[in-house]
């Protein structure tokens, strides 16, 4: 099983979280940030993903350190989780429709990380959550997954819309990219030899 488990203490935040990879998609997340648990736990279900997170933040100052926190201990447990990423699709890439809203989401388990931004959400505010910390936790997720994703908003005007499409187009996608393609399950996919 690719499981991996990440506990993170800063100043600002406390996070526990624990992965697994070739899970069936069930998650328990109490981030603190009512917004980013709904998405974390549509981005465990369609990416079949087992999930945990707790998070204890000084969201009496605002939801960013929490929300950049669990990005990196996400990305960090799912850089775990992989290993040295044989076998992997390595690549995925959809459209992912979210009513109105329609997202492109492409990813490469690169090694290398980095997030490339193309959505334009309309408000600055969900409910009470600041549209901007979507840049954030994609941000810090990419760079410690050591993954390079592509999303781009071709359409839509719901913000809601947009950021759920979003995370659940990352969950399929990284559900693509993370399996094991039997013909090559003992070979890295690069031909460097290395990722």
């Amino acid at each position: 099983m690719r499981t991996a488990s990440v506990a993170r203490k800063t100043n600002e935040t406390d996070i526990r979280l624990s992965l697994n990879l070739d899970g069936t998609g069930k998650s328990t997340v109490e981030s603190g940030v009512g917004f980013l648990d709904h998405m974390l736990t549509l981005l465990a279900r369609h990416g079949g993903l087992d999930l945990d997170v707790t998070c204890h933040g000084d969201t009496q100052v605002d939801d960013h350190h929490s929300v950049e926190d669990i990005g990196i201990a996400l990305g960090d447990a799912f850089a775990q989780a992989l290993g040295d990423k044989r076998g992997i699709n390595r690549y995925a890439s959809l459209h992912l429709p979210m009513d109105e809203a329609l997202i492109l989401c492409a990813v490469d388990i690169s090694g290398r990380g980095g997030y490339y931004d193309g959505l334009e959400i309309p408000t600055e505010k969900i409910g009470t959550f600041d549209t901007q910390l979507v840049y954030e936790f994609m941000e810090g997720f990419t760079k410690h997954a050591g993954l390079t994703l592509h999303l781009r908003q071709v359409c839509g005007r719901n913000s809601h819309h947009i950021v759920e499409g979003a995370f659940k187009a990352l969950g399929r996608a990284l559900r693509q990219a993370v399996a094991i393609d039997p013909r090559f399950e003992t070979e890295i996919p690069s031909t460097k030899g290395m990722l």
